[in-house]
């Protein structure tokens, strides 16, 4: 793991403006930072576990401030996948995340969904666990939950039924920094051509 940098904090990436995601004519190169998905690759959605966790050394290794893949570990964009996950989801998959089921004491999902949006898959967790996803949340940020403030990453709890979507990939060398970014990449799919 190595730095993090939050949106705004010095050293971190500027971006002047938000661009939504071109979509590429067939035979026409495109920015992979900017690539949606194809029918193909959004067609995919899996059913999963969920927990979440924070960039702290208890929680990830000795680094806890750079992903398995070499990313920043920022808390508005990244998750973490299980081993088993990694063909289907490889480092620099986009995915939207869902959840119908009603919350449950060891499932606040609702309380932290807004802090969830779309995540960048950029890491990975420990090979016990299989079929699960892991969203890394801010170590310092709070939400309330039944009259006290509590980290996102306990709030949430572990939620099984979690529905998530491939919405496109990203250029690993030059990830969106912010859901506000993710989200005008994304939130309105049209997929690429092939």
């Amino acid at each position: 793991m190595g730095f993090l940098f939050l949106p705004g904090s010095a050293g971190a990436p500027a971006y002047a403006e938000t661009v939504s995601a071109p979509v590429a004519n067939a035979g026409e190169a495109e920015e992979p930072s900017k690539r949606l998905a194809t029918s193909l690759e959004a067609a995919q959605t899996y059913t999963v576990n969920m927990t979440a966790y924070n960039a702290v050394p208890g929680q990830t290794d000795a680094n806890p401030f750079v992903t398995a893949s070499g990313m920043a570990s920022n808390p508005e964009v990244v998750a973490a996948r299980s081993r088993d996950m990694a063909a289907e989801l490889p480092f620099g998959t986009v995915i939207r995340i869902e959840r119908a089921k009603k919350d449950t004491p060891s499932c606040r999902f609702s309380e932290v969904e807004h802090l969830i949006g779309y995540r960048i898959i950029a890491d990975t967790m420990h090979q016990r666990w299989e079929k699960k996803i892991d969203i890394l949340f801010d170590q310092h940020d709070t939400v309330p939950v039944e009259g006290r403030e509590v980290n996102p990453a306990v709030a949430l709890g572990h939620c099984g039924d979690v529905t998530i979507t491939v919405v496109g990939k990203v250029d690993m060398k030059d990830p969106p920094a912010t859901q506000a970014e993710l989200a005008a990449m994304f939130a309105n799919p049209s997929f690429a051509v092939r």
